[in-house]
Order: C-alpha cells, then structure tokens, then sequence
C-alpha cells in the first residue's frame, strides 16, 4: 500500500467504486456541516466585503498584512496556532501560516492574501451589482477562496468534527507578483507541505463552479542575447562582418516557432525585442533602450519572454530544444539563452483525479452538480504548483467563481459561495480518519 493512512486509501477506492460513496448521499454529520455554513454565510459574504475594501496590491505590504491581520483571529479562535512569516529576506509582506494538529493524513489548504491591482488602481472597493453578484478588487482572485476556506473550517468546528482533522493553512502575500529569491519566497509554503498528503488551493480556476484544477502549466522566462560585428551596412555578410545580431536573433525565433509551434500544452512567447548598436534592458526585462542606425550593423539584440509547458518532462525537453537551436550561428555571430523557471508545472495524475472524485462525489451529494478537470490551457500558473511534487494528491480551483479577475471588472457569484464552502467543508470531512 502507498504512504497513506489506510481509511484515507480506502475512502479514496470508495469513491471510485460504482455507487461508491452515493449509496449513503450525506452523512449526518455532513448535513450538521451543511447547515452550519447556512448559518453563518452572512458573516461569510460580511468578511468578503471587509477584506475587499483593503488593499492588498502585492507591494502594498501594510494591506497585505492588514487582510493578514483579519484573517488570523478567525483562525485563531477556530483552534489554530497561528503565525506571521516576515517577508524581508524576499522584499515582500510575507506569510500568514495557521496549523491544526489531528488524527487525520496532513492536509494543506493553500491561499493569498494580495491582488494585481496596486493601491493607485482606480479600483478600489466593493460594489453589490445584484442579490446575486459583485465587483471587487480580488474578490474571486483570490479573497472568496480565503473566506472559503475559513467558514468550511467554522462548519467544520460547530458541527464537532474538526478535531479529526490534521490542517495547515498558508496564506501567501505574494503570489500575484512573487518576491525574489523565489526559493526564499515560497520556502514558507514548500515548509508546510513536507508530510502532506492532500493539498487544496483555493484559487477561482477557469470561472466555472463545475470545474477544478487537477493540472497546471508552468510559467518561466528566458532570455536570449545575441552578438555581431558592427560595420557599415553597405559590408553586411562579408565573410569578416557577418549577419549581425538582429539576424542571428531572427534566425533563433524563427527556428523556434517552426520547430517547436503547435506541441499541445506548450507555448513560448517572445515579449520584449531589442536590437542595434547598443542595447540596454533592465532587470525585470519589461522595459530597455536600444539605439542604432539604419547603415549600422546592429551588433547587440536581447530578446525576453515566456515558457508554459504542463510537465517538468515537457519543460526540460522544450529548453533543450531551444538551446540546440540557439547553438548553430550565422557567421561572426554568437548567441546564447539563460532560463527561468520560475513557477513550475503540476502535471495531471491518477492520484490528483482520485482527490477530484472525492470532490465530485461531494458536490453531487450536496445537490449542486458534477465537477470535472478543467483543460491546463486554461489554468495559469498558481501556487499550488511549488507542493505537487511534494504532496501525492492535489486539486486545486475550487475557491470562488465569477469572471473577468484582474480586470476592474472582476466579478463574483456570490450564490456560490456557500455551496461552495460547503464542497470544501464535506470533501474535508470525507478525508478524515
């Protein structure tokens, strides 16, 4: 048998079986942690709007720790040990960790505290559009999961059966705009997971309560530098000139969309191209300086951009490719790519679709429908992803749904949020000893 506790595996083949854990529908304890959720979704929907109105844009340290310091008496009085992760080492705000030992296999509930939109976005606050739906900085990225995450845990709690469970909960405050070193950045959350068996993040996934995220493309940069000798227009492909640096840097990206375009799940992109006499780019290669003349050959090109791939295995085959590409030079030309990984892929599993029908199977016994595995190439990069090579069983997407999330149009369906509290609140019950 595989590292788990043993009602955990057998939980998990029930699932699986025909009828499986549908012959007995809700238990009733199930439907005590169904109705404590009932009870307490105005308190939910109040918190939603609290945490809203602060602004946590990423560089917002003060906002960030202010959600952070909403949040942590929640978990506090829930019977939580709780503590606060100083993020200076990686020149952000920091983490927010509460743990909750139990009987049961360790489980991992993933959030973040901060949002895309700065404290001078224009987008700010709140707003209630229906009985049904509202605006709001962050409201579904990712707020409405870390208020699911709190009242499953409430329902858990009032219906006596929180105590079976062995939870650590991380609240990143940086993940829309990691701090660097990345390692020191997600060290807090890769920590937590050690001894994992099941991690859930609470992300809104693709927008679709009937979906979650059991695979997650990766998100990297790479950077390519190219070099030729400068000399006048008019001597451009002399045997002692060359083809200069913007050539050889056409001749890379155009080897790499022939050659490696139309892979499923793979997409490369190059952002920023700056080419000529010379090039300066700053650090975050979002922005640079070139200058040259038209009778000049160019003698620098720096060209940035991103890698998404679904696997390690794709990731490592894609770079190898492309430095291969990278190494074959026109003449008097030199060229070369450095990477970065950055977020990493979480390949789909047999064991990630096992924790998906534990899921499933709780969302059709409460009364709301199936859920499925959403396509990868609608699920960005995410945090979840730092713990799948780590934690044998991972789901993740299941936080509140709405749509347009970074926009200032980002929207909620607030109908959904006790359901889905109580998605969250059943699977956990169903994964405890």
């Amino acid at each position: 048998m595989p590292p788990l506790h043993r009602h955990f595996a057998a939980l998990l083949i029930l699932a699986l079986l025909p009828g499986g854990l549908s012959a007995q529908r809700l238990s009733a304890a199930e439907r005590q942690v169904a109705a404590a959720v009932d009870a307490h979704n105005p308190e939910a929907l109040a918190l939603l709007k609290q945490i809203v109105n602060i602004n946590s844009g990423t560089m917002n340290f003060a906002g960030v720790r202010q959600v952070a310091d909403v949040l942590r008496p929640k978990l506090d009085a829930l019977g939580f040990t709780t503590r606060w992760v100083d993020g200076a080492a990686f020149d952000r705000a920091g983490d927010l960790v509460a743990e909750h030992p139990g009987p049961g296999p360790k489980i991992l509930l993933i959030g973040h505290l901060d949002t895309v939109f700065p404290i001078t976005s224009t987008f700010q606050h709140w707003t209630q559009l229906d009985d049904s739906t509202a605006t709001g900085p962050g409201i579904i990225d990712m707020k409405g999961g870390d208020v699911i995450i709190i009242y499953a845990l409430q329902a858990l709690k009032d219906a006596g059966q929180l105590d079976k469970l062995n939870l650590t909960v991380v609240y990143d405050g940086d993940e829309e705009n990691a701090g660097a070193p990345l390692a020191a950045a997600r060290k807090t959350l890769i920590d937590a997971a050690q001894g994992a068996k099941v991690a859930i993040g609470f992300e809104d996934g693709a927008a679709d309560p009937a979906t979650a995220v059991i695979a997650r493309r990766g998100a990297g940069s790479w950077t390519l530098t190219t070099a030729g000798n400068a000399g006048h227009s008019s001597q451009i492909f002399r045997k002692d000139i060359g083809a200069g640096a913007v050539f050889e840097a056409s001749r890379i990206l155009n080897a790499f969309y022939t050659q490696l375009r139309g892979e499923q799940y793979l997409t490369f992109n190059p952002g920023l191209a700056l080419g000529g006499t010379t090039v300066a780019v700053d650090s975050n290669a979002a922005a640079g300086r070139a200058a040259g003349e038209h009778n000049v050959v160019a003698e620098h090109m720096v060209v940035s951009g991103d890698i998404r791939t679904l696997s390690p295995e794709q990731l490592a085959r894609t770079k190898r490719v492309m430095r291969e590409i990278v190494s074959r030079h026109l003449p008097q030309t030199q060229a070369s790519i450095l990477f970065d990984d950055g977020y990493p892929p979480m390949a789909p599993t047999a064991a990630h679709r096992q924790l998906l029908a534990v899921y499933d199977r709780a969302s059709r016994d409460l009364g709301y429908g199936g859920v499925t595995a959403v396509d990868p190439s609608r699920a960005g990069a995410a945090d979840v992803a730092f713990v799948a090579d780590r934690v044998p069983m991972v789901i993740d997407g299941v936080g509140l749904s709405g749509h347009d999330d970074h926009s200032e149009k980002e929207t909620a369906y607030l109908n959904w949020l006790p359901r889905l509290t109580k998605r969250a609140a059943v699977t956990l019950l169903r994964l405890s000893p």
